[in-house]
C-alpha cells in the first residue's frame, strides 16, 4: 500500500512515523517532506504547492491513500481535486475547510447554530474596528480573518495594546472577541462518514516564553494526558460542541470529513469554542501520535476507535534564533542521534555539512513517562543532548498539568 503525506513540518513527520508503524507495512511518501521523513520512506520534490502538484505526486507513486497535514492545501481545494479524480484523501473539502480558513465564517457558523462561544463583533477593516476596541471590555481578543499559521490572534490587556495589535494585524476583516478565562484545551476528532471519533485531549502552549508570556507562535509544545478531560467533560463536548458542528456543517451544505480540531476554553459555564482548525494540530499531533497505542491506518480507513498508552506524552519544540519574528536559518544542529526520545523534524534541511535549521520551529522532541512528571523529566533530559546556535525552548511544557493533579 502506498501512502502520501502532504506537508513538511513536525506534524507531518509524526503522521508519517505513526503510519510507518502500521501492521500493514505501507510504503510512505511525503510531499515535500523533510530530513526526518526521508528516514521513513521517500520525499517527493514538487514544482510548487498547488493542489495540482500534490495530485501529480500522488499519481506518480500510485498512492492508495493521501493524508493532508497543513491547512493551506485544504483551503486551496486539494481534497476537491483528488475527489474529482477518484483518489482517496483524508481531509475536508474547500467549502468545509472555511471553518478554519475564515474566522468570520467560523464565528458566524457558531452564532447561527447556537454553539457555545465568546461574544464577538465583526469588522471589515482596521479603521472600522478602531472606535470599538473597548466595546467588549479588556482584555480583548483580536483575530484576523484569514490563515495566519497560528499567529493571527492577539490578546490586548488595555487600549494601548489593542491599538498596537490592530496595527500589527493585516488589513482584512477581523474579529473582536470577549476574553474568556479557564483552561484551554485542544480537542481533536476524526470525522468519517458523518461519525466523529474523539482523540485524546491535549494542551498546547502558544506563546514563546515560559509562563505564557511573549508573542504567540505556532505552538511551543504540547502534552497529552488522559486526565486533561474526564469522561463527563468529553461527553459534554461531544454533545454540545462536536455533534452540533458536524450536523450544522451538513445542514449548511458543507458536510465535514477528516480531522477537526476544536480549540476550547473550559470555563466555569462549561466548554466554549475559541476556534476550529480543519486538520490536526501542530505540535499536538506529535504528542498524540507518540501516545496512540492502536493503528492509525485502521482509524483512517475503517473508523476504528483509537486506543491510548497509559503513559502521558510531551512534545517540546526547539525553535530558531529570532522566532517568531524573523527566524534565522542555516545553523548546524548537533546531537540528533544522541537522544532516546523521538525527534520530529519541522524546520530542518539536509546539507553536506549536516542537518541545519530551515524554519522557525525546528524540532519537536517527544517522549513519554509513567507519570506526567516523569514524561517531562525524560523529555527535558534527552533534549539537552541537542543543540544549535540560538536554540530557544520553553521549560514549562506540561507544568500546568502538574499544578492541576
Amino acid at each position: 500500500m502506498n501512502i502520501l503525506v502532504i506537508g513538511s513540518g513536525g506534524r507531518e513527520h509524526a503522521i508519517a512515523w505513526k503510519l510507518a508503524l502500521s501492521p500493514a507495512k505501507p510504503n510512505i511518501y511525503c510531499a515535500p517532506g523533510n530530513p526526518g521523513t526521508a528516514g521513513l520512506g521517500s520525499n517527493l520534490t514538487l514544482p510548487d504547492s498547488s493542489p495540482a502538484a500534490y495530485l501529480a505526486a500522488a499519481e506518480s507513486i500510485q498512492a492508495d491513500l493521501t493524508v493532508v497535514g497543513p491547512e493551506r492545501p485544504l483551503v486551496d481545494g486539494v481534497v476537491d481535486l483528488f475527489h474529482s479524480h477518484g483518489k482517496l484523501i483524508i481531509g475536508p473539502t474547500a467549502s468545509a475547510a472555511r471553518i478554519e480558513g475564515s474566522k468570520v465564517f467560523c464565528k458566524s457558523f457558531f452564532e447561527r447554530h447556537a454553539l457555545p462561544t465568546a461574544a464577538a463583533r465583526k469588522f471589515t477593516s482596521r479603521a472600522e474596528a478602531r472606535p470599538h476596541l473597548s466595546s467588549l471590555g479588556y482584555p480583548v481578543v483580536l483575530k484576523t480573518d484569514g490563515l495566519a499559521a497560528g499567529k493571527g490572534v492577539i490578546i490586548a490587556a488595555n487600549e494601548t495594546e489593542a491599538l498596537a495589535a490592530l496595527q500589527a494585524l493585516p488589513e482584512a476583516p477581523l474579529l473582536l472577541e470577549e476574553f474568556l478565562t479557564g483552561e484551554e484545551v485542544s480537542f481533536i476528532v476524526y470525522v468519517k462518514d458523518g461519525r466523529a471519533i474523539p482523540l485524546e485531549a491535549t494542551q498546547d502552549h502558544k506563546t514563546i516564553h515560559d509562563g505564557d508570556q511573549g508573542p504567540n507562535t505556532g505552538g511551543m509544545g504540547a502534552y497529552c494526558d488522559g486526565r486533561i478531560l474526564n469522561a463527563q467533560q468529553t461527553a459534554l463536548i461531544m454533545d454540545t460542541v462536536i455533534e452540533p458542528t458536524t450536523a450544522g456543517m451538513s445542514a449548511d451544505g458543507h458536510p465535514y470529513s477528516g480531522f477537526l480540531y476544536a480549540g476550547l476554553m473550559m470555563t466555569s459555564e462549561g466548554p466554549k469554542l475559541l476556534e476550529y482548525n480543519a486538520r490536526l494540530g501542530d505540535p499536538e499531533t506529535q504528542a498524540l501520535m507518540h501516545r496512540m497505542d492502536s493503528d492509525l491506518l485502521a482509524t483512517l480507513l475503517d473508523g476504528a476507535t483509537p486506543t491510548w498508552k497509559p503513559d502521558p506524552s510531551i512534545c517540546v519544540v526547539l525553535a530558531a534564533h529570532g522566532y517568531p519574528a524573523t527566524p534565522r536559518t542555516g545553523d548546524l544542529i548537533h546531537g540528533l542521534g544522541s537522544t532516546a526520545c523521538e525527534v520530529f523534524h519541522a524546520g530542518t534541511k539536509a546539507t553536506p555539512q549536516g542537518i541545519v535549521t530551515a524554519g522557525g520551529r525546528v524540532l519537536g522532541v517527544t517522549g513519554r513517562g509513567p507519570t506526567l512528571e516523569a514524561a517531562r523529566a525524560n523529555t527535558y533530559r534527552e533534549l539537552a543532548n541537542i543543540s544549535f546556535d540560538g536554540m530557544q525552548y520553553r521549560t514549562d511544557i506540561g507544568a500546568k498539568g502538574l499544578k492541576r493533579w
